[in-house]
């Protein structure tokens, strides 16, 4: 990152942690105004990974401000935000606007509803991001839906469905009631006889391509006069199985002549010859269309308010059809648009990963390469970093795209003080410097870091060093030159040796000796550390194998890494220990 670009990003964070810590009174967070921050200003997200230690100094200063100085400064930098604050409520502190007509309702009930044709990728987090915290600013109610009643196309992967309620745990949230469309195909059947009794629905056996030549120029299907008693036999036959995939449809009548061809006739239900996976569902051959199913659902289990994809805008107004033969009053609705996500190779697909998991490409969907929920829970992210991220998005109708840098502040303000120190020096692997072994004279006969800088009630690790030590080799000084050993002292290169010097902390004030981490090498960990960009080996500090699954350490000047396993190494006879990196 030049200078131009670090002077404009600290500009900005400026501006925003005044406004962020004014408008809450209370500290700005690094995370709060990460997202708009990079939203803000596109040209930043290259330097994503930078950005967050460009902007805590910032941050950290403007804490330091009293109320009055703070609005002092906002008045200088931008007069127009004093004014915005002074203009807002204190009810307009919640990021996400007001649900439509939400006075109109005794309670409001919102639905997520996923396929289960696999564990959710990144994306997928939005929507309970954004319901679960709509249910708690409301105190409503929440349902998840698995709309599994396509058996072939967008087949059910039976391990999903407790991975998606898992994932859902994982975000913060809990479903007040959980229920699969394919336990309820009976009752879309009852609706749909009741649909063909009030003469809004036909069976038709015209081929695919017939119908749609018939149905963009506004023509009607030669079906669709049927007298009602020969609809419902054809379809009694479809629920009996009687047809073959493709065969025979029921379509529900709209206006053959509507504007949106994609509205003339939709077809409710089809033959599907393919088995439904779960064994409840297995004997089920009429199947009914995800248009038709939800919108049933949606009415039936009273879901009071929506919030789906911009492109399912066509979804609601089928729907409405449905609603108006039924007579039934339709949910409020809100379409936002797509989210984007940075920082990935891998598209963000249930389909391509799927196939690339099932090519080899990727080891699994908790692969840190993969843009999966599992992935990020796996590398040590908490859940509410990413529904932080995600409700700072909003509902807007625009596509929106999230920076994984806004993910990565919010996990650290979660995680930062409470997450003890360690030494990784990296050896082979994506940008690793490489590992140099040195031997250590005239020195103490271990070191003594902190375990957590800012918190020296928690003591002291102690590092053995054994005669030598490791370093990174890009942090190895010039024959000659001094670098202090991070919680060990001063030493300095004479030919391939490390002497130990005198030389008191204040050499390191003065920015003549640098500060480098370390570890012993006889009593290293091999250590396997897991990231984005493929694995990385290097060696670990003794104590790390003192750790458990799922634990935390921040690897000084690498970044924060979740324990996966601590293992006996038979080839060293001692540990090995595996971790997934989370973020700088």
């Amino acid at each position: 990152m030049d200078d131009e670009v670090r002077e404009q990003a600290e500009e900005a964070a400026e501006v925003n942690a005044l406004f962020n810590a004014l408008k809450h009174d209370s500290d700005a967070q690094v995370g709060a105004i990460m997202g708009p921050l990079m939203g803000e200003n596109p040209d930043f997200r290259e330097y994503g990974d930078e950005i967050a230690g460009v902007i805590a100094p910032v941050v950290q200063r403007v804490n330091g401000m009293s109320a009055a100085e703070k609005r002092d400064r906002l008045a200088e930098l931008a007069p127009e935000q004093v004014e915005e604050l002074e203009s807002e409520d204190e009810e307009d502190d919640q990021v996400l606007p007001d649900l439509p007509n939400a006075d109109d309702y005794d309670e409001i009930r919102m639905r997520l509803a996923p396929n289960p044709n696999g564990p959710w990728h990144l994306g997928s987090a939005r929507m309970p991001a954004v319901i679960g915290s709509y249910k708690e600013i409301y105190d409503g109610w929440m349902l998840c839906r698995f709309d599994d009643t396509d058996p072939e196309t967008k087949r059910p992967d039976l391990d999903a469905y407790d991975e998606i309620l898992g994932a859902i745990d994982y975000l913060g949230f809990e479903p007040d009631e959980v229920v699969k469309a394919s336990d309820r195909v009976e009752i879309y059947y009852d609706h749909a006889r009741e649909l063909i009794d009030l003469g809004g629905a036909y069976t038709c056996s015209c081929p695919a391509a017939e119908f749609s030549e018939l149905k963009n120029s506004g023509e009607a299907c030669p079906h669709r006069d049927k007298d009602v008693q020969t609809v419902r036999e054809e379809f009694a036959a479809m629920v009996d199985g009687d047809y073959a995939a493709g065969e025979k449809v029921l379509r529900v009548k709209t206006d053959i002549e509507h504007k949106n061809p994609a509205l003339r006739d939709f077809v409710a239900f089809r033959m599907v010859d393919t088995p439904h996976p779960r064994e409840d569902a297995s004997e089920y051959r009429c199947w009914p269309m995800l248009d038709f199913q939800s919108g049933v659902d949606d009415h039936l289990l009273g879901v009071t308010h929506i919030i789906r994809g911009i492109d399912l805008q066509d979804s609601a107004k089928r729907q409405a059809f449905v609603y108006d033969y039924f007579g039934w009053d339709y949910p409020e609705v809100v379409h936002w648009g797509h989210v984007q996500i940075d920082a990935y190779d891998v598209p963000m697909s249930t389909s391509t990963i799927i196939e690339q998991i099932e090519a080899g490409e990727l080891t699994g969907w908790d692969d840190p390469r993969a843009p999966t929920i599992a992935s990020l829970r796996r590398r040590g992210i908490r859940g509410e970093a990413i529904v932080d991220a995600m409700v700072e998005l909003g509902t807007s109708s625009s596509n929106v795209d999230l920076a994984m840098s806004s993910i990565y502040a919010n996990n650290r303000d979660l995680v930062d003080e409470e997450t003890d120190r360690a030494f990784l020096v990296r050896d082979e692997g994506p940008d690793a410097p490489g590992a140099v072994e040195l031997p250590v004279e005239d020195g103490p006969d271990a070191g003594h870091p902190p375990v957590h800088p800012n918190h020296e009630d928690r003591g002291r690790r102690t590092i053995p060093v054994d005669g030598s030590v490791l370093v990174e080799s890009a942090d190895l000084p010039p024959a000659g030159d001094r670098v202090w050993l991070k919680g060990y002292g001063c030493v300095r290169r004479e030919d391939d040796v490390l002497v130990y010097t005198d030389d008191d902390i204040d050499a390191v004030r003065e920015g003549s000796v640098d500060v480098v981490h370390w570890v012993p090498a006889e009593d290293s960990l091999s250590t396997t550390l897991r990231t984005m960009d493929g694995d990385v080996t290097g060696y670990a500090e003794p104590g790390v194998a003192e750790y458990g699954p799922d634990d935390l350490v921040q690897f000084e000047r690498v970044g924060f890494a979740r324990i996966d396993a601590v293992d006996a190494d038979s080839e060293s006879d001692g540990t090995r220990v595996v971790t997934y990196y989370a973020h700088p």
